[in-house]
């Protein structure tokens, strides 16, 4: 796969008995392709976004915007942080600000227990900071480090938390201490309905009728989400 290929999508990492298996699943266009870029046999999975599970996720934007986009994500995935760095800021200056798009976001960890931590925070921040989330998330990626490299720890979570005005360190570690294995069902519950839709890959976005896997840019996103609003 060519590199300009490369850059738009996160390889699927597995761990088995301590070994990593890496590969990548795309969608190109409407059909499968694998890590080489070579056509899979089947169709994209068949989705309609008002039949997606989303209540009760954190959410960017007004709860009756016309139009949904369900993202799933793992705060350690570094084309999840490509997509919430460069393309969702444009997205929500464009159509979130406009009232015309929601973000929901949908939690598919399975990079590590630094995945797991930062998903169970996710959940807490929104529960009590919901006016933060959102800057809350652009910390979290914009701290992003190697896959398991601490940062999403609970004691890296702490200190990044320290820097957010507004936020108390303390109220966020005990709800994460007190509803853990609620959070981790409501995680369990978002990866278990992107499997049945057929997503196994990070960034993956249904918006509409339409499943989109891989950090695309502004414009791919711009070529769904107008159809939408006409």
């Amino acid at each position: 796969m060519n590199n300009e290929i490369n850059k738009y999508f996160l390889p699927v990492a597995v761990v088995v008995a301590g070994l990593l298996i890496a590969g990548a699943v795309m969608w190109n266009g409407s059909r499968p392709v694998d890590s080489t870029g070579s056509p899979q046999a089947g169709t994209a999975p068949k989705v309609n976004i008002k039949d997606v599970k989303t209540d009760g996720n954190p959410f960017i934007g007004q709860a009756s915007a016309p139009v949904t986009i369900a993202v799933w994500s793992d705060f350690q995935c570094p084309f999840c942080k490509r997509f919430e760095t460069e393309t969702l800021p444009l997205i929500v200056k464009d159509y979130v600000d406009a009232g015309k798009v929601k973000v929901v976001m949908m939690d598919f960890a399975f990079l590590g227990p630094d995945s797991t931590a930062a998903g169970e925070y996710n959940r807490a921040v929104w529960k009590l900071y919901p006016e933060k989330y959102g800057e809350w998330r652009t910390a979290m990626y914009n701290a992003q480090d190697a896959e398991n490299g601490g940062f999403g720890d609970e004691g890296s979570i702490d200190k990044l938390n320290a820097t957010i005005a507004g936020i108390d360190v303390a109220s966020v570690k005990d709800d994460v201490r007190a509803n853990k294995d609620a959070y981790q069902a409501m995680m369990d519950a978002d990866k278990a309905e992107a499997q049945k839709i057929g997503i196994n890959a990070t960034p993956s976005f249904v918006i509409g009728t339409e499943v989109i896997s891989g950090a695309y840019p502004f414009a791919k996103f711009q070529s769904v989400i107008d159809p939408l609003l006409k």
